[in-house]
């Protein structure tokens, strides 16, 4: 039976190295403050993997029970509690095992940083902030969760301060997580407002029952003030509430995981400092919106609409996100674009009803997107804080370490036979297919994203690798400062030195020290082995059951299943045959197409590269332009925002407000009073005059009046 002391030191341990390395940073050292979140971290992460041991070894039953009520209001009370199932204690492993990797990582790669005690509380913080989100059983405590680290991220996103693009992007990541957040709160509220609890147990009980299966009125189709109106539609527009609900959820996902359109947030994140990319924009925080769309599953597959608008917005952000990684040249924003892509894999997986197949990748996806950030930044140490790889090349030989994992790491990414991502993957590509056999154009949409992506996620990850370990020994020419080629590099020696913006000049590369490389190690083993030896039980067997829940006419995974595994010859052979099924695959044949291709460019025939630059410049630009969606949302909403707020401003609070209510009621009481002055004379014959003349006018409206 899972022990609820052990759940809250599992939860609150990282909390306690935070504090101690916050408050008492300058009482205990810099040492002091690694340590001290470490073995919290490890102490957490220890016990997730006895808990996870409680559930495959010993068969625990899931874990749901308050620990204490924070708040009753009328018949509502709000409690703090955990939810523990398979589901929640991977997630818990997952987290915490990456954390404690990137706190070690952390030693050596902010050694001379002067925020090193700041920086372990942060990151300490986070894994508190994470572990409550994944563990809660309610909706209050997940938005709790939710928000924390989402704060977290903008602390650590802007961590040197100093720097105003630090500044630019955390506010950037801040005000678009906003938006998502409204849409969550929407959703929250109205789980509340038709079910009456937030209670996750509860509310997935009631999904199948009248509260949530009938419709409201979202709008009813007319506009108007006081007794005008008029009739913008011919009747009110009804909505499910069921579906209302998901896609406000889901809405609040696509702001936590980067979906597009508001996935702008999290290429900038990366003038953080690198650890925390790995960490927070790769393996976890980028993941929170696709474990809460998973752990909600009872309410989604109750909506095929919302379903199908997840898919669209996954299938969206998979293929054309992926595309602008082909053109960036730093190294960080590369494998950033390319976490956007994976992230829409997730996305795609959870829309066409394949949950177990998407927090499958979740985790095989922490692992070596965790390793290429990693790997990226101790390149960025080994080559004096450069992070521009046309600055680069030739690495291999340094830095033997760091290019053997990036090499492991990316070829799980591509999807390699028999590597980690190939089994995730792979998984989804066949889900999205059996959905695309049977449902519609959004369907067909969603595979045929996913497919093409093979070919362009293998592409810029070979060209990545070939670009910074391969070819000439490019940091050897002393490069001049030009405007187009500036890159802002992850320096954390000196906040406010020239080298933010790169070492422009001659450098000679070099390893780096053990507390960097042995994370990379670590990291590339189950990036190798963690999907051979987990696809069965996860995808296939019964792992998940009753943490997620599929209905039977939506289960791709089962489908799936019927091509990819046999399970009939033991889960080892069975996990060969999946492997050994890539050669009758189109997806393998795209992904080596994608290798092949960037091969030949990158490795042996580097000036087709600017040719084909130059030949196909106009969609260069549009890629290197994002597609318009920086303008959008900065020139657009938030430029916009300004120019109505100037507008208001000038019109209404300066021209009506101030202009003709305030002033203007005292210039006209000023000018009536002028005029009414030249009736005070001072004089008594003219007062006389006028009571005469009132009189007169008195006498002969009495009259008028009796009609004498």
């Amino acid at each position: 039976m899972i022990s609820m002391n052990i759940l809250l030191v599992i939860a609150l341990a990282p909390l306690l190295g935070s504090v101690i390395a916050g408050l008492f940073g300058k009482q205990v050292g810099r040492a002091g403050a690694h340590w001290v979140t470490i073995l919290g971290v490890a102490v957490s992460c220890a016990l997730s993997l006895h808990v996870l041991w409680q559930f495959l070894g010993m068969d625990a039953a899931p874990f749901n029970q308050n620990v204490y009520t924070f708040f009753e209001v009328g018949g509502y009370s709000a409690h703090v509690g955990f939810m523990v199932d398979t589901l929640t204690a991977m997630m818990m492993v997952v987290v915490t095992f990456v954390s404690l990797l990137v706190h070690i990582y952390t030693i050596g790669y902010m050694e001379e940083d002067p925020g090193y005690q700041r920086f372990f509380s942060y990151i300490s913080l986070f894994t508190f902030s994470m572990l409550m989100l994944v563990m809660s059983n309610n909706f209050l405590q997940l938005f709790f969760g939710w928000e924390a680290v989402g704060l977290v991220s903008y602390l650590l996103i802007g961590f040197w301060y100093k720097r105003p693009t630090a500044i630019f992007a955390n506010l950037k990541a801040f005000l678009v997580n906003r938006v998502g957040d409204f849409g969550f709160l929407l959703g929250i509220a109205g789980v509340l407002a038709w079910v009456g609890t937030l209670d996750y147990a509860t509310v997935f009980a009631h999904a199948y029952n009248s509260e949530l299966q009938g419709t409201f009125t979202l709008w009813s189709g007319k506009i108007g003030m006081g007794g005008w109106s008029y009739d913008v539609l011919s009747g009110p527009v009804q909505v499910e509430i069921i579906t209302f609900i998901c896609i406000c959820l889901f809405i609040g996902a696509m702001g936590k995981s980067a979906q597009v359109p508001l996935h702008v947030w999290l290429p900038d994140s990366m003038e953080g400092p690198t650890p925390i990319s790995a960490l927070i924009h790769a393996a976890t925080m980028v993941t929170a919106g696709i474990f809460m769309v998973a752990r909600m599953s009872p309410l989604f597959e109750q909506s095929e609409t919302a379903l199908a608008f997840v898919l669209f917005i996954g299938a969206t952000t998979a293929f054309f996100t992926g595309l602008i990684g082909i053109v960036q040249n730093d190294i960080k924003r590369v494998v950033a674009y390319s976490t956007l892509s994976q992230l829409g894999y997730m996305t795609v997986a959870l829309g066409v009803s394949a949950y177990s197949a998407a927090v499958f990748h979740l985790m095989t996806h922490a692992f070596f997107k965790a390793l290429l950030f990693l790997a990226a930044g101790s390149v960025i140490i080994g080559m004096h804080h450069e992070q521009d790889m046309r600055k680069m090349g030739g690495l291999k030989k340094y830095m033997p370490i760091t290019y053997w994992t990036s090499l492991i790491g990316t070829l799980a990414l591509v999807g390699t036979p028999f590597l980690s991502g190939y089994f995730s993957k792979d998984t989804i590509i066949v889900a999205a297919q059996q959905a695309a056999a049977q449902g519609g154009w959004v369907q067909q949409y969603g595979y045929y994203a996913v497919l093409l992506g093979v070919f362009v996620t293998a592409f810029y990850s070979f060209r990545l690798l070939y670009m910074t370990f391969h070819g000439k020994e490019r940091f050897r020419e002393v490069a001049h400062h030009e405007p187009d080629a500036e890159v802002h590099a992850d320096a954390h020696h000196d906040e406010d030195a020239d080298a933010h913006h790169g070492h422009h000049g001659p450098v000679e590369p070099h390893e780096s020290p053990w507390v960097v490389t042995v994370p990379l190690v670590l990291l590339a083993i189950p990036s190798i082995f963690i999907g051979f030896f987990t696809v069965g039980p996860m995808l296939f067997g019964d792992f998940f059951r009753g943490a997620i829940e599929v209905m039977p006419a939506h289960d791709t995974v089962a489908r799936a299943g019927e091509v990819l595994w046999h399970g009939d010859k033991g889960w080892f052979w069975a996990a060969v045959g999946f492997g050994t099924h890539f050669y009758a695959s189109i997806v393998f044949w795209l992904a080596f197409a994608g290798f092949a291709l960037a091969t030949y460019i990158y490795l042996f025939n580097t000036a087709l590269a600017d040719r084909f630059a130059k030949l196909f410049a106009p969609v260069v630009r549009l890629l290197e332009n994002k597609y318009g969606f920086d303008d959008l949302w900065i020139k657009g909403f938030a430029g916009g925002g300004i120019k109505l707020g100037k507008f208001s401003w000038k019109r209404g609070d300066a021209g009506l407000i101030d202009g003709l209510l305030v002033n203007g009621t005292a210039t006209l009481v000023d000018r009536v009073g002028g005029l009414l002055r030249h009736l005070q004379t001072g004089r008594l014959y003219n007062y006389a005059f006028a009571m005469i003349i009132g009189l007169i006018v008195l006498l002969a409206v009495l009259v008028k009046m009796t009609g004498a």
